[in-house]
C-alpha cells in the first residue's frame, strides 16, 4: 500500500512540473513577444465569449494557467466539433499555435489542417478530445 500512495505522489509531482514547464514555455514567448510556437498545456475557463462568426468561425474563450497569465483560446468550429458543454471552472487542455499580443496571448490551430501543410492540434474537456 505504501508503495501504491508512493507512485501516486510521484506521478503527482511529475505531472505539476509538467505544467509548470509548459506554462513556464508560454510564458517565455509572451514575455519574449514571440509567435508561431506550438504550445501544450491547460488552463480553467475564466471567460466564455461569443463566437467571432466573420470569415471561418471560432469559439473563443479565456483560460487562466496556473501561472496567473490568461490565453484566449480561439478554435476553428469550422473544421473542429465545438464544446457545446463548456462552462465557467472547466479545465480545459489545448495543444496549438501561440500568437503574442499584449493581453497575454491567443492559441489558435487547435485542430486539424485539411491541407496538411500545419501542425495540427487539440483541445481536451471532460474526457473528451476536439480536434
Amino acid at each position: 500500500m505504501r508503495k501504491l500512495f508512493t507512485s501516486i505522489f510521484v506521478v503527482f509531482v511529475l505531472l505539476q512540473t509538467m505544467s509548470l514547464v509548459q506554462a513556464a514555455s508560454i510564458k517565455s514567448a509572451y514575455e519574449n513577444h514571440q509567435s508561431d510556437v506550438q504550445v501544450k498545456g491547460s488552463g480553467v475557463v475564466v471567460r466564455i465569449l461569443s463566437d467571432d462568426n466573420k470569415g471561418s468561425r471560432h469559439q473563443k474563450f479565456i483560460l487562466k494557467l496556473s501561472s496567473g497569465q490568461t490565453i484566449l483560446i480561439a478554435h476553428n468550429i469550422d473544421l473542429a466539433p465545438r464544446i457545446n458543454s463548456i462552462s465557467k471552472g472547466d479545465q480545459v487542455q489545448f495543444y496549438g499555435e501561440y500568437e503574442w499580443n499584449k493581453k497575454g496571448g491567443v492559441v489558435h490551430w487547435t485542430h486539424h489542417d485539411p491541407k496538411g501543410h500545419h501542425t495540427g492540434g487539440w483541445l481536451k474537456h471532460n474526457g473528451s478530445t476536439y480536434q
